[in-house]
């Protein structure tokens, strides 16, 4: 889809329901998504590209602006865990997140990956998020020693991220950002995050 306009909307599920995502733009362009309340089981909102775009060979999913919505409950705004078209130009913006799993997530494995780039968080407000912070570039099996393995089309490439004015209360943790061996999460800036 190109030039998408989600505004107003409200979005709910049990929070113990299994995959209840609420919005997932998918290969997707020009996406604007505004004063929402997402309230589900699953993610509230998940970007994702699970295949290339031979129209837009650079980032299949790109140009999104999530701003002014509140996340209740579920798995936060993710992106993922398909991102083989990948992602890119993802501006989120003033929204607050109670009671959900993540706040910011970003995730893959070894078989979906592709390059995620320009993403841009601020303003955030985060209340009883378990993970305010969680990127993965895969799943690592802890504790078990991971190897580097051959970097490929479909090798999760993390970069340019950016998130400023955060503030999160009471968190199991502050969160995670795990690379891979051979490709590690790069040119992340963190300003004026406080967890």
């Amino acid at each position: 889809c190109e030039d998408v306009t989600i505004e107003g909307l409200t979005i709910r599920a049990p929070a113990d329901s299994p995959n209840t995502d609420a919005i997932d733009p998918s290969a997707s362009r020009h996406v604007r998504i505004s004063k929402c309340v997402i309230d589900v089981g699953d993610d509230n909102i998940a970007i994702k590209s699970g295949h290339a775009d031979p129209a837009h060979p650079k980032a299949a999913c790109e140009d999104i602006t999530v701003s002014d919505c509140t996340f209740l409950h579920g798995h936060g705004m993710s992106i993922g865990s398909e991102t083989v078209g990948g992602v890119r130009n993802l501006t989120v913006q003033r929204c607050t997140f109670s009671d959900t799993v993540s706040g910011i997530r970003i995730k893959s494995d070894r078989s979906k990956g592709g390059l995620v780039e320009n993403l841009t968080y601020s303003d955030i407000t985060m209340k009883n998020v378990k993970i305010p912070i969680n990127i993965t570039a895969y799943y690592p099996k802890i504790p078990k020693e991971d190897s580097a393995q051959p970097v490929t089309s479909k090798t999760p490439i993390y970069r340019n991220i950016r998130i400023t004015n955060l503030t999160a209360t009471s968190p199991q943790s502050a969160g995670f950002i795990v690379g891979l061996p051979e490709c590690v999460v790069s040119n992340v800036v963190l300003e004026n995050v406080r967890i």
